[in-house]
């Protein structure tokens, strides 16, 4: 156990839910004190998630002291929240490495901690592991509780409403916690949530609660009659009637944040079999004026902050900085859906995440937010589709994911001109592996009927949108755009007004002789640097901005693989499927009528992301891990030169 810390004189004698369980409930209000404060003082010198985390302090504690974790099974959702529930399973020492390189993952993850029963980065799956869960611990004779957190922003999300239809069927002894804040990130969409507030805030129904009861004082059958009604009308006028209708026994609401009440909820359930569900109702940011008053803005700290007035630590900028590619985009989209009637935007629950919050504030009529659903988001689109609407819909490279199916099936199948903004592309930094967005290339690129671009800066971010709006006019399937996170290079950008980038086609951004590089994305710059640096050591090589990757401009590819003997493809998607194997599987293509000897032909050297995860750390730091900085860019392509024989620059056309 660590050593007392009078700044937390409690939490400082708990290193797991053990020594938790060590103190009298009557602790348990002062142990929330000190989770709290030092979840504060932690976060406000690293940053990280932040205000789910505050919201679920006393929830946090009345688990893990009413359970017997971690025997008992207990699984969150997203993991946004789970920062107080580390603290309390012997991480609280590292929590100030969370986010960071060899730190704490950013979400749960069961390497990390045997309290961390599932890992989760995206929403809504907690129900159906914990399902899972209650059904392996039967077939293998066990007993323990399975617990599932769930925050009402993540029951937006349809897979979790086909578990608890599943938990329905299968009745096994299972116990789903309804965390509810009125909040994911940003405002909810949860239809559901607004029937239920209608009942807790009706002061009509209160006050007929308040004078029965009263007029019913010494009364006890009456009252007990009374009772019933109210329950009868609660379970008419709350989501209960809908759990209680999927074969759940519906407990709550209850205040989430009396941790003794919780206590003993949380005890009185354990000793009930069957499907069960509690209703929380707490409050997202709790504890922390400025986190409760700017739910949004403190869902997660990007970096450090004054604690007192909760304002980030300023870091010294020299001069102006580039927009961020998501603010770009976010103006492209409100510019064009005032001069274009058809086009629209669709989010799933992430308005200032993707941008369109813009879009929000200044068309709000264009825009539309289905909640964390994104299969049901790029159905949607499709539908308006169908009906001559140009739907865009700007999801996370990582959130697409969740949408395969229906991009196929549904958009691309039909050949619907829905346009995908896929933000986040590439390596994202501190979320983590559950956050990258690594591999949408290759998971698109395998679909027919699909165009898929990647701009260099944030100028053709704005001329490749205006693109994919103007094409889709022409019916010939779905458009995606890729994008990293974060700042842009620099590049002038034209106030008003738009370009169009031709369908297919590449170009030339710098000239060489021994060897080229061509790729997708802002890396390019990287690569021209690293061009720079090789001719001062007498090397030339040439840099090429593919622009598509598919479809790919055969002229250009043709042109280079006649000129240049090494042929380096650059991306900051994985290797596997990516741009790097379109064009190696075109040059295959090419060579069942070529007539040039094999040592003639062109190699191909790719450089992307490995064939692994990529842990939480600094964009950059993960970069150079991966060598696709412009230090690695410059080494592989010395290297691959280094050995170079003395020959014609120019080579014959195939």
């Amino acid at each position: 156990m660590t050593a007392p810390d009078i700044s937390y004189p409690l939490l400082s004698t708990i290193d797991t839910p053990e020594d938790l369980r060590k103190h009298p409930v009557s602790d348990l209000p002062a142990i929330c004190d000190d989770v709290r404060e030092y979840l504060i003082d932690t976060i406000a010198q690293t940053g990280g998630h932040f205000g789910a985390g505050l919201g679920v302090v006393e929830l946090t504690v009345a688990l893990h002291y009413a359970l017997d974790t971690p025997n008992d099974k207990l699984v969150w959702d997203v993991g946004h929240q789970a920062y107080p529930h580390k603290i309390l399973t012997g991480r609280k020492d590292r929590l100030k490495t969370i986010r960071q390189k060899d730190g704490l993952a950013p979400f749960l993850k069961r390497e990390e901690s045997q309290y961390d029963v599932f890992g989760a980065g995206h929403a809504s799956t907690s129900i159906s592991a914990a399902l899972g869960i209650a059904t392996a611990r039967d077939y293998a004779g066990e007993d323990y509780k399975v617990v599932a957190v769930i925050g009402d922003g993540s029951m937006t999300g349809g897979i979790a409403y086909e578990a608890l239809n599943n938990c329905g069927i299968l009745k096994k002894d299972i116990l789903v916690i309804l965390n509810d804040n009125q909040m994911s990130i940003a405002p909810n969409v949860w239809a559901l949530h607004e029937h239920f507030n209608s009942f807790i805030t009706n002061p009509a129904l209160r006050k007929f609660k308040d004078q029965v009861w009263e007029k019913l004082s010494g009364h006890t059958l009456l009252r007990s009659a009374g009772a019933k009604l109210v329950d009868a009308m609660k379970a008419a006028m709350t989501p209960g009637m809908m759990f209680e209708s999927l074969g759940f026994k519906y407990f709550g609401p209850i205040a989430g944040h009396n941790v003794t009440r919780l206590v003993e909820m949380l005890q009185f359930l354990k000793l009930q079999s069957g499907p069960l569900l509690l209703h929380v109702i707490t409050e997202k940011g709790k504890g922390y004026a400025p986190a409760e008053s700017h739910v949004q803005r403190y869902h997660a700290a990007s970096g450090a902050f004054d604690k007192v007035t909760g304002l980030a630590v300023s870091k010294p900028v020299l001069g102006p900085q580039p927009p961020e590619y998501t603010k770009v985009f976010g103006k492209a989209m409100a510019e064009l859906c005032k001069v274009n009637p058809k086009v629209v935007g669709i989010t799933a629950a992430m308005p200032d995440g993707t941008g369109l919050n813009l879009l929000q504030k200044e068309v709000p009529d264009k825009f539309f937010d289905v909640g964390i659903a994104e299969q049901h988001a790029v159905t949607f689109a499709a539908g308006m589709a169908t009906e001559g609407m140009v739907p865009v819909c700007a999801i996370y490279s990582t959130f697409l994911q969740r949408a395969f199916d229906q991009i196929i099936h549904d958009v691309a199948l039909q050949k619907l001109p829905v346009i995908f903004a896929m933000d986040r592309a590439g390596i994202v930094g501190a979320d983590g592996p559950t956050h990258h967005g690594a591999f949408d290339l290759s998971y698109l690129r395998l679909i027919p009927n699909i165009t898929i671009m990647v701009p260099k800066d944030e100028q053709e971010l704005r001329d490749m949108l205006f693109t994919a709006v103007e094409h889709a006019s022409a019916r010939s399937g779905p458009m995606a755009i890729r994008y990293p996170r974060g700042a842009g290079i620099g590049v002038p950008l034209a106030d008003h007004g738009f370009s169009n980038v031709p369908i297919g086609h590449g170009e030339m951004l710098r000239d060489g002789e021994e060897a080229v590089i061509i790729g997708v994305g802002p890396m390019l710059y990287e690569a021209i640097k690293a061009a720079e640096d090789l001719e001062r050591k007498g090397m030339s090589v040439a840099v090429a901005n593919a622009r598509f990757v598919k479809p790919l401009d055969a002229a250009l590819i043709d042109g280079l693989a006649a000129r240049f003997k090494h042929i380096i493809t650059l991306e900051e998607n994985v290797v596997a499927g990516g741009f790097g194997s379109a064009v190696s599987e075109f040059l295959a293509s090419r060579k069942t009528e070529d007539k040039l000897k094999p040592d003639e032909r062109s190699s191909v050297l790719h450089l992307g992301l490995p064939d692994r995860f990529i842990e939480h750390g600094s964009p950059a730091g993960l970069l150079e891990d991966c060598g696709l900085s412009r230090e690695g860019i410059r080494e592989r392509v010395q290297q691959l030169l280094a050995t170079r024989q003395l020959e014609p620059a120019t080579r014959a056309v195939r």
